[in-house]
């Protein structure tokens, strides 16, 4: 059946998150279940002048090539990734697996081998991202399986995922302008200042903003989006922070992590669940026990948690550190192979100080 809800979130997508303009290549990336948004995208950028791109893979493509690949092949870059990252001017990232935990049987050992392998590209994707030379975005369609995760039937996570992109209304855009205009405010009022201090029941932590640059994340490079986030001083967190929420990534599940902080550097860390695939990812390479990225989530039509980071690092009243890569465009100079989300909920307490100054207090914004 025709769900129109699929033709507003293309309409965001090439319109105004990647603003596509006549001649610019513009790849898009998904599998065969997004088949009617990578459709809808694919016409939008027809409409608008571009080049469309379709890179399809297919389900269980990647189980097999961790679980086969040789060394070599693990750290090959192929020339079709090299060229969209280094040449296209945009990339449509349609998120939609049939299986959320496919890569949970893999070494991770494996994965970070490839992880390292794909450092320089991913420096480059950053570079050009934080110029402005190539526009991307990342996106979701509803599948069975992230619903699943979610505990919620397809129907009501389909109702979950288009409410958080404003496509349940007539005019998404101008929803998302209004999300843009309401977080400038808030990073003009950050600018120039020193130090954040988050303190209560999960975290007593200080960071250094000095001299970086908060960005306003509505909705340019994540649909959905709402967070506004900056990349701290490498060598200036000290403290704990407890998450509190699971962090997911490569098909794993790692719950109730907690973090030390020394000079800039997890010092020591902890988990319920998971804590020896943690402690794996720390050692990827130097970088990734390092602060890539602070950030407040702001998007209050995101209220539960859904095991997918697309939605989870938004919810409105939580704040989220990323071990790894910082963006440039922060002023973040950390470089890994990873760049790993973690969660904290600030709606059951804390606050958030910016030199000396409460910024934020259970999960609310008390600056204007």
């Amino acid at each position: 059946m025709h769900d129109p809800r699929v033709e507003r979130l293309a309409k965001v997508l090439v319109q105004y998150s990647t603003a596509i303009r006549p001649g610019d290549l513009v790849a898009i990336q998904g599998t065969p279940e997004a088949a009617p948004l990578l459709l809808a995208v694919y016409e939008e950028v027809l409409r608008a002048g571009g080049h469309p791109h379709l890179l399809v893979s297919l389900p269980g493509a990647e189980e097999a090539f961790f679980r086969l690949a040789s060394d070599a092949q693990l750290e090959f870059i192929s020339p079709l990734n090299r060229l969209v990252i280094e040449q296209f001017d945009a990339l449509i990232n349609v998120r939609s697996e049939r299986n959320t935990r496919e890569l949970s049987g893999i070494n991770p050992a494996r994965q970070r081998q490839r992880s390292r392998a794909m450092t320089p590209l991913m420096k480059t994707y950053m570079q050009r991202g934080a110029a402005g030379e190539l526009k991307w975005v990342a996106t979701l369609y509803p599948t069975a399986a992230y619903a699943q995760e979610a505990d919620m039937s397809l129907r009501d996570y389909e109702d979950f995922v288009y409410r958080a992109c404003f496509c349940d209304q007539g005019d998404p855009v101008a929803r998302w302008q209004e999300v843009h205009e309401r977080q400038e405010r808030l990073i003009a009022w950050l600018k120039g200042k020193r130090q954040v201090r988050v303190t209560g029941p999960n975290a007593d932590l200080t960071l250094s903003i000095e001299g970086r640059t908060f960005i306003n994340s509505d909705g340019h490079h994540n649909m959905p989006c709402g967070e506004i986030f900056t990349g701290p001083v490498e060598d200036s967190a000290q403290g704990w922070v407890r998450f509190t929420y699971p962090a997911l990534t490569n098909g794993r599940e790692v719950e109730g992590i907690e973090l030390w902080f020394e000079d800039g550097r997890v010092v020591k860390a902890t988990a319920r669940k998971n804590e020896e695939y943690l402690l794996q990812m720390l050692e990827t390479d130097p970088g990734a026990r390092y602060l890539g990225e602070f950030a407040i989530g702001t998007n209050s039509g995101i209220q539960r948690f859904t095991k997918n980071i697309l939605f989870d690092e938004k919810i409105g009243g939580s704040f989220h550190l990323a071990l790894g890569a910082g963006y440039p465009e922060t002023g973040s100079r950390n470089e890994s192979a990873i760049h790993w989300d973690m969660i904290c909920d600030m709606r059951d307490g804390g606050g958030i100080w910016v030199d000396g100054e409460l910024f934020y207090r259970n999960g609310e914004f008390v600056v204007s």
